[in-house]
């Protein structure tokens, strides 16, 4: 299951560059990971395919009074909501097989939960950027090409990463030029016709935008996806591994996080604040546990302080599990998260507070306070251990009475095997956690091994003790912290240098068409001064002198001299170039800056932080031939607000995820609980 680079001869495919894969991308990679990929984006297809055949007899259903259509048609939908209930539990299936992510050698470690990577639709860049560049920086845009195609071809790879740090540098590079290429084409008064379609990682419904936030969001997701596929992937038997995988995991929460603050109203559920708040929450638990594997694994000291830390160590596990298990059963997150990461969150709840009552019960029961022991340091330990102590005992009386040491320690082995079995119980409700005999086997062995301890501290003739111990208090010396890789802020070099100095010719400027003015020197004087650097600007311009009278003016921006362009020139460069001039002259390009400060669209709902709530799904209503797109007439957008209270009976050009009002006219109470529709909260997202 290793990712690996591999040389090969066909050039021809966008991944290859000089005839081997791009760095951190190898798309013919034959590994458990890449055939589940494939797998999830087939049905995504099959997804898609069923959803228009859905819109589609919905459509006809509102259309139609004919009773015999009527029956054909609801029975057409029963057939199709039946097909999108079964795709789901396959997608769910490809969620819960953590088995191939898991390191080669692990044995006897827990497994692990990874993301799967979001999956998206080729886009065409390259007729949309064309006309751009020729219609808002006059330039040929044959002249880009290359830049085009490197641009695509970077995109296409970074839908198979490598499972290493050069598949998070290839997402890098390409969000990277994502906010370059946002301020370069994507103007906020005028759309380009691209089209951006991304899958739901758990439900697999497309949505589709021509806002790039979509894009730049999406691959925010799969980079924290990538990095607990790399915590997964790290050998947890060594210090360096588990370190490895501690330090992936907290930069999946960092970089979910910044996805949560950043994109605050992607359209996607996956990556709507609720269901990354919980993700978050799971990868800082995931990290926790393996600080406490990180701690275990030198051995645990059989010592009575020693045990009580690990005790709380293993607690506090517990608690961020039983902290994710809640987050996963809110309503509408349990509807989207498989069964399958909510049991394995409530086992792991179970088990780990189980050991950390074992823990305590093997301190009480195998350590008497001794002469040369620190009573006052073992009196603070236990008190530390409880909100309040066991049966109304102080901590003196049971350090010092071997009849309550005794008393309070098998009443946590009682616990911890009631726990266990719990867990057990938990382990074997989910068809999915069935198939790893390691859990299996590792909720076994804890439970006999307190089965074992509590049958030999119990005599036959002891009468059973009912006492209950109160919870142990969680605390913890290195708890799992959100950091921000700073992978997330690399720096590229822009494809589309030659266009000029983004702030200055960007998307949100506008300016005149470069014109031609013919500069000559008048007692070595040219007329006009320069300022600034990169583009240069003309300034105190004489309106007497031949440049001013050949329509030179005053803020003109000079971008070529001669043949020699200008836009990244240095005032002293250009100042070279002109130095020469004599009375025939030269040809100077120029352009002027031109008003901005246009009206914003209707069509986008309103403004957060420079982010647009366009929550627009009109994937369904396109056809996959880039044509039938080109040639699509799209409606107006209404604004969020009349699209998701006002107006619920849309047309199908600008629906999410239709459903018609049946008014009890279906043979069926509940609809597809799994797709959110226009008459449902949820899908507001």
């Amino acid at each position: 299951m290793t990712d690996t680079i591999l040389p090969n001869g066909c050039k021809e495919n966008p991944a290859v560059e000089h005839g081997y894969f791009k760095k951190g991308c190898n798309p013919f990679a034959q590994t458990g990971r890449s055939k589940l990929q494939n797998k999830r984006a087939g049905l995504n297809q099959q997804i898609i395919k069923q959803m228009r055949m859905r819109a589609g007899a919905e459509n006809l259903l509102r259309a139609t009074s004919n009773n015999k259509v009527r029956e054909m048609v609801l029975l057409e939908l029963s057939y199709v909501n039946s097909n999108l209930q079964l795709l789901m539990e396959q997608l769910e299936c490809l969620n819960s097989s953590v088995e191939v992510y898991q390191n080669v050698q692990e044995t006897s470690n827990i497994p692990l939960i990874p993301l799967g990577l979001k999956e998206t639709k080729d886009v065409d860049f390259s007729v949309p950027f064309k006309d751009f560049i020729l219609e808002h920086y006059s330039e040929d845009g044959s002249n880009f090409e290359n830049e085009i195609a490197d641009l695509m071809d970077l995109r296409q790879a970074c839908r198979t990463p490598s499972r290493s740090e050069a598949g998070i540098e290839l997402l890098s590079s390409y969000f990277s030029h994502l906010s370059l290429l946002e301020n370069r084409f994507f103007s906020p008064t005028r759309q380009l016709g691209i089209f951006f379609t991304w899958y739901d990682s758990f439900t697999g419904v497309p949505v589709c935008q021509q806002n790039i936030s979509l894009e730049k969001a999406s691959m925010l997701f799969n980079m924290g996806a990538l990095y607990t596929q790399i915590g997964t992937r790290c050998n947890r038997q060594t210090r360096a591994g588990l370190e490895d995988a501690i330090t992936a995991f907290q930069k999946a929460a960092g970089v979910l996080n910044h996805l949560k603050e950043t994109f605050t109203h992607t359209p996607s559920y996956d990556m709507s604040p609720a269901m990354l708040s919980m993700l978050i929450r799971m990868m800082l638990a995931q990290s926790q546990e393996c600080l406490f594997e990180k701690t275990a694994l030198p051995g645990i000291r059989n010592k009575y302080l020693s045990l009580l830390r690990m005790a709380q160590e293993a607690a506090k596990v517990g608690d961020t599990y039983d902290y994710v298990h809640q987050s996963m059963i809110q309503t509408p997150i349990k509807d989207n998260v498989p069964f399958f990461w909510s049991t394995m969150a409530q086992v792991k709840t179970n088990h780990y507070r189980s050991l950390a009552h074992y823990f305590v019960a093997t301190a009480l029961l195998d350590h008497e306070l001794g002469p040369g022991d620190d009573e006052d340091q073992q009196e603070k330990a236990l008190s530390q251990l409880y909100d309040a102590m066991p049966d109304g005992c102080s901590a003196p009386d049971i350090l010092k009475i071997k009849e309550q040491r005794c008393r309070i320690g098998k009443a946590h082995l009682r616990k911890a095997v009631m726990g266990h079995e719990e867990a057990l119980r938990i382990h074997g409700l989910c068809r999915h956690l069935r198939k790893l005999e390691i859990l299996r086997e590792i909720l076994q062995a804890s439970l006999k091994r307190s089965l074992g301890k509590l049958s030999d501290n119990e005599a036959e003739d002891e009468f059973t003790d009912y006492l209950e111990v109160p919870d142990i208090i969680s605390k913890t010396d290195h708890k799992a912290e959100i950091e921000m890789p700073v992978s997330t802020k690399v720096k590229v070099k822009d494809f589309f240098h030659k266009l000029g100095p983004l702030s200055v010719f960007s998307a949100k400027q506008r300016w005149t068409a470069p014109r031609t003015v013919r500069v000559r020197t008048e007692d070595r004087d040219l007329g006009f001064t320069l300022k600034g650097d990169a583009p240069v600007q003309v300034q105190s311009l004489d309106p007497l002198c031949s440049a001013a009278e050949d329509g030179l003016k005053e803020g003109d921006y000079i971008v070529a001299v001669g043949d020699t362009d200008c836009k990244w020139m240095s005032l002293s460069d250009v100042m070279r170039l002109l130095k020469d001039v004599d009375e025939m002259g030269v040809d100077v390009r120029v352009v002027s800056m031109m008003d901005s400060s246009l009206p914003l669209p209707t069509k986008s709902a309103t403004y957060c932080g420079g982010l647009p709530k366009t929550y627009s799904m009109i994937c369904l209503a396109f056809d996959d031939d880039d044509k039938a797109i080109k040639s699509r007439k799209v409606g107006k957008k209404l604004s969020f607000l009349s699209w998701g209270l006002k107006n619920k009976q849309k047309s199908a050009s600008t629906l999410s995820l239709p459903t018609a009002d049946y008014s009890g006219t279906l043979p069926w109470n509940k609809q597809c609980p799994t797709f959110p529709n226009s008459n449902n909260d949820s899908a507001l997202y």
